[in-house]
This record gives C-alpha cells, sequence and structure tokens, in this order.
C-alpha cells in the first residue's frame, strides 16, 4: 500500500505499541486517528485524539463518526492494538477481570472492525492488523484468561482474513513476545525490562506489512526478543 495521505485508525493509541506505531505511521505521510482512554501526548496536523472507551460499543461508533467527519469515510488502515490482561490462577480469577479482558481485546476488535469493513470492501482496499499476543498460540500458567482472549483474537484473524482477501482487503495478525511496555504494571511476576522487544520494533513490523506489495499477504508473524535474559555471561 502506498501510505501517502491513507487514514488510519490506531486502537490504545495513548502509549506503548500503539504510540509508537501512531508515530511511525504519522512519519510515513499517514493520517492517524488515534482512540484511547486517555490522552495521546502528540502533536501533529494529521493527528486526531479522540478519548474513548473501546469495550463500550456507543464510544466505539461516537469515536468513528468523529474520524470520518475529520477525514472522511475512506478508513484504509485499522490497528486494533488496545488489549490488557490480568494473572491469577484460573478459579481465583476475578470474574470482572474475566469480563474486562475479553471486552477489552475481543470485542473492541469486533466493535471496530465491523465500521470499518463496508467501506474498505467497497474500495477494495484496506489492511486491518489484530495485535494478538504469543499467549495467543500457547497456553501460560496463570494467564488462561488472556491466553482466551488472544486465542480468539487468532480465530477471528483467520476467519476474517478468509472472508474479506477477494474484496482486496488484508487481515494480518500479529503474535508479540514481551514488550517492554506498561502491560506487566499489573502482572506480578514479570518485571518490564530492556532485554524485551521494544514498541518500535512492533511498529516497524506493522510498518513493513502495510507497505507490502497489494498483492503480497502477511497473514500471521510472531516476533520474540532474541535474548529475552540477556547475553550469555
Amino acid at each position: 500500500m502506498n501510505l501517502k495521505n491513507k487514514i488510519a485508525i490506531v486502537t490504545g493509541a495513548s502509549k506503548g505499541i500503539g504510540l509508537a506505531t501512531v508515530k511511525i505511521l504519522l512519519e510515513n505521510n499517514v493520517k492517524v486517528a488515534g482512540w484511547s482512554r486517555s490522552k495521546t501526548d502528540i502533536s501533529h496536523p494529521d493527528f486526531l485524539n479522540i478519548q474513548m472507551d473501546i469495550r463500550d460499543i456507543q464510544s466505539v461508533e461516537n469515536a468513528y463518526n468523529q474520524t470520518i467527519a475529520h477525514f472522511g469515510k475512506d478508513i484504509h488502515i485499522l490497528i486494533n492494538n488496545a488489549g490488557l490482561g490480568f494473572t491469577a490462577l484460573f478459579e481465583e480469577l476475578k470474574v470482572a477481570d474475566w469480563h474486562q479482558m475479553f471486552d477489552t481485546n475481543v470485542n473492541g476488535i469486533f466493535y471496530t472492525t465491523r465500521l470499518v469493513l463496508p467501506q474498505m470492501k467497497k474500495i477494495e482496499e484496506g489492511h486491518i492488523i489484530n495485535i494478538s499476543s504469543i499467549a495467543g498460540n500457547t497456553g501460560i500458567e496463570t494467564l488462561s484468561g488472556y491466553c482466551a482472549t488472544k486465542f480468539a483474537v487468532r480465530g477471528l484473524s483467520q476467519a476474517l482474513y478468509k472472508e474479506v482477501r477477494n474484496f482486496g482487503v488484508k487481515v494480518t495478525c500479529i503474535y508479540p513476545g514481551s514488550v517492554q511496555t506498561n502491560f506487566f504494571d499489573d502482572i506480578d511476576s514479570i518485571t518490564a525490562n530492556e532485554n524485551m522487544m521494544q514498541p518500535g520494533d512492533i511498529a516497524s513490523t506493522i510498518l513493513h506489512c502495510l507497505t507490502s506489495s497489494p498483492n503480497y499477504h502477511h497473514v500471521e508473524i510472531e516476533v520474540r526478543p532474541l535474548q529475552p535474559k540477556g547475553k550469555v555471561k
């Protein structure tokens, strides 16, 4: 895709992978609507920050309407990045935490994607990138609820790409290993550290996918830190 003057929506845009993705898209002449619960600290003529709640379908629809009113109805790129996780033994996982993870990590993707797809199919151009996790490929103890949501993202992505590929719309699912972000603030057993991948690394992978030739489709990409525990001493 030629990115100049294309329009993108990035969810979870205020920090981490989302913020890095917004920055790299703006550097490549994309017009970006950054959706997030908190304010995104970016000032750029091609950036629109919309504070919203991805878990609330009405909030999502309001954000979408604000986006197309500002940029126009042809949304070419959707980066479904918003997500969170809680750690607990299965029987000790709070019901509220279970629902919050599914509302954010799965329902949010459904709410956003259903809005942009009809126009993408109509113009026969679009790229939806869903940020899953290696927890979407393998079970991890004390992260059963989070794994369940990310396996759901995997299945959703695999099914959706087959539905829309003949309309010229790409769907890519990315499975990052550990990334140094605020995600680990709520994970007591893991502390974010410099041996993890950086948000900019994932953003560069997203850019690579978006700029591929029209008939070249990255369906799934798994990325991990090379030396997660640092260099061997």
